[in-house]
This record gives C-alpha cells, sequence and structure tokens, in this order.
C-alpha cells in the first residue's frame, strides 16, 4: 500500500534540508526521482539515488523545461513535492517580493507544469511543504507568513481544480525542524529552549520525520485524501499553555 516502486517523482529544494531528505526518502522507498535546487548538492551518495539537476524555481521557463523533459523522458510522472522555500526576515529590502515569489508562485508554476501530464494520465499526487507559518502569526517575517498561508490556500484550490482529474493536492506541514535554515535559532540556547516548550514531544524535529508521512502522500495509501494538512510539528499547533 505505501509502495514507491515504479513510480516517478521531482522534489524541489533538494540540495539540503527537508528537500534534500524527501528526495532521499522516495528514492529509497522506490520511486525514480529528479531533485532540483538552485545549489549543488554535496552528498555524493544522494546522487548516486536521484537524477539531480541545477534550477532556480523562479526561472519558469527553466523549470518548466527540466520536469517537461523528465517527464518525456521517464514516459510519466507521479508526484511533485514543492520543498523550495526561503525565509527572510521583513527588514530585507524586497525580501517580502522575494519570499512570496519562491515560496508561492514557483510552486504554482510548478504545479501548472507536471498537471498536463497528470491530468491526461488521471493520476498523481502533489504535495506542498508548508508551515507552521501558514495557521499562525510569527514575528518579524511576513513575507513567509504570506507565502505559505497562501500556499495552504492554493492547495485547497488546486485540489478542487484537479480532483476531477484523479490528481490529489496535499499539504506536509513542518513544525520547527532543525535545518541550515533554522541554524541560528537552534544554536541559541533561549530560543532552542522555548520552541521545544512550544511541542508536546519537547524537541526540534529533524528533516527525516518528515519523510514518512511524504511518502504516505506520495503513495496509494492516501488515495482518498486531497486538499488536507498533514501537520508533522511534534505537537506545537494542538498544544494549549505553554
Amino acid at each position: 500500500m505505501f509502495s514507491l516502486e515504479g513510480r516517478v517523482a521531482i522534489v524541489t529544494g533538494a540540495s539540503r534540508g527537508i528537500g534534500w531528505a524527501l528526495a532521499d526518502g522516495l528514492a529509497r522507498s522506490g520511486s525514480k526521482v529528479l531533485a532540483l535546487a538552485r545549489s549543488k548538492a554535496a552528498d555524493q551518495c544522494f546522487l548516486d539515488l536521484v537524477e539531480y539537476q541545477s534550477c532556480d524555481v523562479t526561472n519558469t521557463e527553466a523549470l518548466t523545461h527540466h520536469i517537461d523533459t523528465f517527464v518525456e523522458n521517464c514516459g510519466r510522472i507521479d508526484v511533485l513535492i514543492n520543498a523550495a522555500g526561503i525565509s527572510l526576515p521583513g527588514d530585507i529590502q524586497d525580501g517580502v517580493e522575494h519570499t512570496i515569489k519562491v515560496n508561492l508562485i514557483a510552486p504554482y508554476r510548478g504545479i501548472e507544469a507536471v498537471a498536463r501530464h497528470m491530468r491526461a494520465a488521471r493520476s498523481g499526487s502533489i504535495i506542498n511543504v508548508t508551515s507552521l507559518a501558514a495557521f499562525q502569526g510569527f514575528p518579524n517575517n511576513p513575507g513567509y507568513a504570506a507565502a505559505k498561508g497562501g500556499l495552504s490556500q492554493l492547495t485547497r484550490a488546486m485540489a478542487c481544480d484537479l480532483g476531477p482529474f484523479g490528481v490529489r493536492v496535499n499539504n506536509l506541514v513542518p513544525g520547527y525542524i532543525e535545518t541550515d535554515m533554522t541554524a541560528a535559532s537552534y544554536k541559541d540556547q533561549k530560543i532552542n529552549e522555548q520552541r521545544c516548550r512550544n511541542t508536546m514531544l519537547e524537541r526540534w524535529g529533524a528533516p527525516s520525520d518528515l519523510v514518512g508521512a511524504a511518502v504516505f502522500l506520495a503513495s496509494d495509501a492516501s488515495s482518498y485524501m486531497t486538499g488536507q494538512d498533514i501537520v508533522v510539528d511534534g505537537g506545537w499547533l494542538a498544544k494549549g499553555l505553554v
């Protein structure tokens, strides 16, 4: 039921962090994976598992070219995971616009590119990696919250549009995960401990904690699920008093 043998997947933002873990996890679960990222992947073992291409996801022409070429070579596309994302402080000039472009506009363009193929095949699973910021207010990062909130709603809109074609669209919602993006907070003892207290499991997550949920959403095990949020946050959203 959870097998990805014979499946073909594309994962963006796959050079490190969450995107890397999801691409690696899908490949180890049997899927053929195209990993896209702007920077280079340093892990040779990872490169042995996936097909890796350098791509700035905000370049729609390049993104579409990589997707179409991969689908043409494989003859199908079953899964798209939009994991590419950035987080910039609100006081950085043009930070809000660039954050929205990377975290919301680029995923939409990726969905457009794969949807043409998935509609024709009348099957497919699209997974958008959102954030706790899609549900809650966080300080000093309005672009990130706006982009992830928009992506969360884009998922439901596209689930409605693509559902009649057998294509499912869901959100994978991470809590605080130890990655390069969160390194400053993780290394700050006070902030680190505060983040732990906000969860029920009293710890940060690791990128590998998200792999099981991604495999579930990519596989037939979730064949009657669309337009939904799968929250993997150690109990952050469900917790009451801190």
